[in-house]
């Protein structure tokens, strides 16, 4: 019981500091993500190495960081996560693993994933009101805008959801289908109205970090800069220090509140033994 308090602990106090930081500056550093492995698999070989018969509870820290490897990699090449939350992620994968059984492990992780998304979609939502509401007037201009912007794709839309409905009076798939894409459009738009007039900024150039994004290419003489997932590099950062005062990026939602609140719940469960109840 003591290697789990101690990694619980570990992970905690690494996972408040990435928060305080991502809430301050809106990165999360590399060395508190890669920090947080090495100690982790650190304490797993030696408590390994003098508490316990074998190495099992160190290979499955091993395991575990190899799924949230792939796991975060994908979650970031697939443009869900910034580059600082997908090394979070992966960090936790020496962490997860409490027991030295492989499938208690992989029912552990599937409940942590279970946690964290319905946690990111309870915050995400509130984050984008707040947004929304705390820039009413840009947001309510830009909203008009997107409605008349997408004006033909959402009538197409609307009709095929309506065609849906009248096929689910008499199967309910088809119904349930129906109000599913007739949310769908109106959903897109609001999100979209959220990321145009909350998330895009006029900022000064010397306080740009590695890893912002452009909100568009940026031609600075013959060298263009383009605006990608993977965010600004310090050389690019420097280049535009020297010839823009000001650039227009676009900002995200700090997300490490997320992996707090998940995994104190994914501790709450684990710990009163109401895990069991998923399976």
């Amino acid at each position: 019981m003591f290697e789990v308090i101690f990694l619980f602990v570990l992970a905690l106090i690494w996972i408040v500091f990435a928060t305080i930081q991502d809430s301050r500056q809106r990165e999360v550093a590399n060395w508190l993500n890669f920090s947080l492995i090495i100690f982790a698999l650190g304490f797993r070989f030696f408590y390994s190495l003098f508490s316990l018969e074998d190495f099992q509870f160190f290979y499955q820290g091993l395991i575990g960081l190899g799924i949230f490897f792939v796991i975060g990699n994908v979650l970031y090449y697939g443009k869900m996560f910034a580059g600082g939350d997908a090394k979070l992620m992966i960090a936790l994968g020496p962490i997860l693993p409490f027991s030295t059984d492989f499938l208690t492990n992989i029912k552990a992780f599937l409940l942590f994933f279970i946690l964290f998304l319905f946690v990111g979609a309870f915050y995400s939502i509130g984050a984008s009101l707040y947004l929304s509401l705390k820039n009413f007037r840009k947001f309510r201009k830009e909203i008009v805008m997107q409605f008349h912007k997408n004006k033909t794709p959402m009538t197409v839309v609307i009709f095929l959801a309506l065609f849906f409905l009248v096929v689910g009076l008499s199967q309910k798939t088809f119904f349930v289908l129906g109000i599913f894409v007739f949310v769908l459009p109106y959903l897109y738009i609001y999100i979209k109205a959220v990321d145009e007039s909350c998330m895009v900024v006029k900022v000064s150039s010397r306080k740009l970090t590695e890893g912002d994004w452009l909100y568009s290419d940026l031609r600075l003489g013959k060298k263009l800069i383009k605006a990608n997932w993977g965010g600004l590099t310090k050389s690019e950062i420097s280049l535009i220090r020297k010839k823009k005062k000001f650039v227009t990026i676009r900002n995200g939602i700090p997300f490490t509140p997320v992996f707090l609140v998940s995994f104190l719940l994914f501790y709450f469960f684990m710990k009163n033994g109401l895990w069991n109840s998923f399976w």
